[in-house]
């Protein structure tokens, strides 16, 4: 009887990382509402959105802080 007890408490111990992964049927009602809450997107909206956004006068450079520039041209020196 021992031992059949410590297998169920082996079984429920594992079996229950599995339970929680599978998140549960009660939790899918709270989604239902969030989506209604939620703003719809408009297309038209948001193609005028990006439209308004003024183009950038120079091209970024994302390296820029790392290096300058216009890096100093030295000749090389023969010894």
């Amino acid at each position: 009887m021992k031992a059949f007890m410590v297998a169920a408490a082996i079984l429920t111990l594992v079996a229950m990382p599995a339970y929680a992964q599978m998140g549960g049927k009660r939790h899918q009602s709270d989604d239902k509402k969030t989506d209604a809450q939620k703003p719809k997107v408009d297309e038209k909206a948001y193609k005028a959105a990006l439209e308004r956004i003024p183009d950038p006068k120079e091209k970024y450079d994302p390296w820029g802080v790392a290096r300058p520039a216009d890096p100093a041209k030295k000749p090389k020196q023969n010894p």
